[in-house]
């Protein structure tokens, strides 16, 4: 549309005839040439006597283009006629009722309707609506073009996965499929075998043949003739009678006719001049026994073997260029599959899971961009890995490189999931100033191989502008106490102090290895640092040695959490006391059931509602709700506390069971953490055992007196 020839052509004007009462706009139209193509002008003009020469807007419609020009402001705009597309309310965003526009917006004569109907040759249900002509061909035209638009570029779309795939080398399915047999699957097979008496019938996936043999010595002359074979047992290896072939013993009872596992792979090849595809393969090996109906049931029939590969995703990298992956997927109507150069949406989407790299990948990453990606180096320290996320980090940032190749595993894993705020500087290229640590800490994160936690403290250092000393370092890496936590606890003490005091109050020392005291460790720092704080918040001075060192952490810790907003606090346990009063009076007869401690730990139900709602702000996790207490009062779940044996009254850990059937429906710490989670589990697993035992030993006086409590069996259900 050439607006400047347009914006020369006069104004159509109003004739004074044409001006009406009530009549709020009035639409003139007329048609002209302008550079050899046809343009209907629609001009609508304000109805009183200062507008009859200057419309208020002038719409200008070609057969493939439209424009609207505001005169006052002298704009071209894109703007349709009007912007509901039902109530008829017009550009010049007046909105009013359809009876209203038909009134208040109306044209000068006849002539200009019909004009306006044979040039956009649109349908409409009301005449008297007679802007929805132009709003319906503006329409067609942005739909056209947006159509037009969408098809050249998906056009653009298939030209390059085109090229692609024409780019791409053969892939050698073969080749794959052999060594995923032979490497990964370890050229596994099946002997399958049902057994009758001193016979056993034995199907061999490998050879697939059935066989009857005796695996039982006979007492007859004529046994000894007979065909013998090793006893078969459920998991172990053995021998077959048939082809010589090592298998896995597996009971045709156990099987359902086919069962398989599948391993996936990446192999990397050249991709152009300089570029690289990364392909993804899933290489599935079924083992299928076939069963046939005969005299005596089912009986096997014959086994066999298949292994199959698909490959299941492309990753194009190319120098300067964003990354494409191309997915292969299947047309359900035409029974087809296709390369697409998108992902599918929803739950179908087609995920990429880690893998092994093959070999061959490393060679001929050699000639790509990727030569000095150390992705073999990574992949011999992380194992199974996705090399897409890699290169697509290594592109991002070249440094993951050192990273790896300096033996900062941890630290390389974790730019590989994006965890880009531990870097400081993103365009340094010295390891200490990528790391945002001092210089001379480079080698201590090399022994510990990138820890994070390590790692973090490293960057707290340099952040305060201290100089702390290696085993000052490791030793508060251990605690995982954050940087505010660190900051505010050593403006009262010495960091070597606050280090001497956790250890002091966890009762265990640093570096042991050991699951257990490590957890006691950060638990302990946790519980210190959060007195510390409440301290703090409630005005006490931490220069007084009696508030930084209590005697006992656990009291003074809750001591200071009931101090905190004590009045709302004691609201909430009087209600909390008054609404679930059965909480308390079932507080001895559910200690007989579930009471237990050994040398470490202690456990024991809810003595009341307040100290459940106690527990829950403590340990800051959501057990002192109602729904718990509800619960626990009405018996459909219990809550028990889970304690160190030396601090009986520290809260720990929360549990919840099952009173109807003994199981653990949930367990957390602080925070809603699990810690020393396996140690733990495994101790609540022996608790829950002992329970349904009925071998849990009960302690009167919270342990001091002792008698051992069995569940009685009624005599006909004991014999």
């Amino acid at each position: 549309m050439k607006k400047k020839a347009i914006e020369k052509i006069p104004y159509l004007g109003l004739k004074k005839t044409s001006r009406k009462k009530e009549v709020k706009y009035i639409g003139v139209t007329a048609v002209k040439i302008v550079g050899h193509e046809k343009h209907l002008f629609l001009e609508v003009y304000r109805n009183h006597k200062g507008s009859k020469d200057t419309p208020a807007v002038r719409i200008v419609l070609t057969k493939k283009d439209f424009g609207t020009y505001w005169p006052e402001r002298e704009e071209w705009t894109r703007q349709k006629v009007k912007t509901d597309s039902y109530y008829g309310g017009l550009i010049w965003a007046e909105r009013s009722d359809t009876w209203r526009a038909e009134k208040e917006n109306v044209l000068q004569s006849t002539e200009d309707l019909e004009r306006i109907k044979k040039f956009c040759k649109a349908t409409v249900y009301n005449e008297s609506h007679w802007w929805q002509y132009i709003y319906r061909h503006e329409d067609d035209i942005v739909i056209t073009a947006r159509r037009n638009r969408e098809r050249r570029k998906y056009m653009r779309r298939q030209e390059a996965l085109a090229d692609r795939m024409a780019h791409t080398e053969e892939l050698p399915e073969t080749k794959i499929l052999e060594r995923a047999n032979r490497v990964y699957f370890q050229n596994e097979h099946y002997l399958y075998y049902k057994k009758r008496g001193s016979w056993v019938k034995i199907a061999c996936s490998k050879c697939g043949g059935v066989i009857d043999a005796r695996w039982r010595s006979g007492i007859s002359y004529e046994s000894q003739f007979q065909r013998w074979t090793e006893e078969p047992r459920e998991g172990c290896y053995g021998t077959c009678p048939m082809c010589g072939a090592r298998g896995k013993y597996k009971c045709q009872g156990k099987v359902k006719g086919t069962h398989s596992k599948s391993v996936y792979l990446f192999l990397g090849q050249k991709y152009k001049e300089n570029g690289m595809v990364m392909r993804y393969v899933e290489v599935e090996k079924k083992w299928i026994l076939g069963f046939i109906c005969g005299d005596k049931g089912t009986e096997m029939y014959n086994a066999c073997e298949e292994i199959s590969g698909i490959e299941i995703a492309r990753a194009y990298f190319e120098p300067g260029k964003k990354t494409q992956i191309d997915y292969h997927k299947h047309n359900p109507y035409t029974g087809q599959d296709f390369w697409d150069d998108c992902n599918l949406q929803g739950m179908q989407n087609i995920s990429i899971n880690a893998g092994t790299v093959m070999q061959e990948t490393y060679e001929e990453m050699k000639e790509t961009m990727f030569r000095y990606s150390a992705l073999q180096e990574y992949a011999k320290s992380v194992g199974e890995l996705n090399p897409i996320d890699y290169l697509e980090r290594y592109i991002q940032t070249p440094q993951i490189e050192i990273m790896v190749k300096m033996g900062l595993d941890h630290v390389a894993e974790k730019l590989v999931e994006c965890y880009y705020g531990m870097i400081a500087d993103q365009n340094a290229r010295r390891p200490d100033h990528f790391l945002g640590i001092r210089k001379e800490r480079v080698k201590q994160l090399i022994r510990k191989k990138g820890d994070i936690q390590l790692l973090e403290v490293m960057q707290m250092e340099k952040r305060q502008g201290q100089n702390w000393t290696d085993e000052q370092i490791e030793h508060l890496a251990e605690t995982h106490l954050s940087g505010v936590q660190v900051e505010m606890a050593t403006r009262y003490m010495t960091l070597q102090k606050l280090l001497n005091r956790i250890e002091k109050y966890a009762g265990c020392g640093y570096g042991t290895e050991c699951g257990n005291a490590s957890e006691r460790i950060r638990h302990t720092a946790t519980t210190f640092a959060d007195y510390l704080s409440m301290r703090l918040s409630l005005g006490y001075d931490l220069n007084n040695t009696v508030y930084q060192q209590p005697r006992d952490l656990g009291e003074a810790h809750a001591r200071m959490v009931l101090e905190t907003n004590k009045e709302e606090k004691d609201k909430r346990l009087k209600q909390a006391a008054e609404q679930y009063p059965e909480i308390r009076r079932a507080y001895r007869s559910l200690r007989k059931k579930y009471f237990y401690e050994d040398d470490s730990y202690l456990i024991r139900p809810a003595r009341s509602a307040e100290e459940i709602v106690t527990e829950g702000r403590l340990l800051h996790h959501c057990v002192g709700g109602d729904t718990y207490l509800s619960k626990h009062n009405t018996g459909k779940t219990y809550i028990l506390m889970l304690r160190y044996k030396t601090e009986p009254d520290v809260p720990y850990i929360t549990v919840e069971i099952d009173a109807r059937n003994p199981r653990i429906i949930q367990w957390y710490g602080n925070k809603d953490g699990k810690p020393d989670k396996e140690n733990m589990q495994a101790w609540l697993d022996a608790w829950l055992m002992k329970i349904k035992a009925g071998t849990l030993s009960v302690y009167e006086n919270d342990g001091y007196k002792s008698q051992e409590v069995r569940i009685r069996v009624p005599a006909a259900a004991s014999a």
